[in-house]
């Protein structure tokens, strides 16, 4: 069991002394869905990036927005929103943690054994 908690405390310190100001660590990967902390130094920036097919941003500390093409929504600790299904990009107002959930559209690769003999 991963503790919440004590992921971001560590990774928000270690954004708060990275040159990009960034800090993520995918900690839960079950066939498709992974989920991640990501820390952000107030100011830092996810560039704008591809959109999973289906994912989730939950606040645990500070304060971000998501923009996508003219759209963007702030959430703050305790808020949950899903993250739009189009190239996007995540800024941190302030010091913020962030837990990621998405479903990859491929689950892990199956390995086959072959049998005959």
């Amino acid at each position: 069991m991963d503790d919440l908690t004590r992921l971001a405390d560590e990774h928000l310190a270690q954004a708060l002394t990275a040159d990009h100001g960034r800090s993520a660590h995918l900690f839960l990967r079950d066939g498709p869905l992974r989920q991640s902390v990501i820390a952000l130094a107030g100011g830092a920036r996810l560039d704008e990036h591809e959109a999973p097919p289906a994912a989730s941003v939950q606040v645990l500390r500070g304060e971000v927005v998501i923009s996508w093409g003219a759209d963007e929504v702030t959430l703050r600790a305790g808020q949950l929103a899903r993250v739009p299904r189009e190239r996007h990009d995540l800024t941190a107002v302030s010091d913020a943690v962030v837990l990621l959930t998405s479903v990859t559209a491929n689950p892990e690769p199956v390995v086959v054994y072959d049998t005959r003999r």
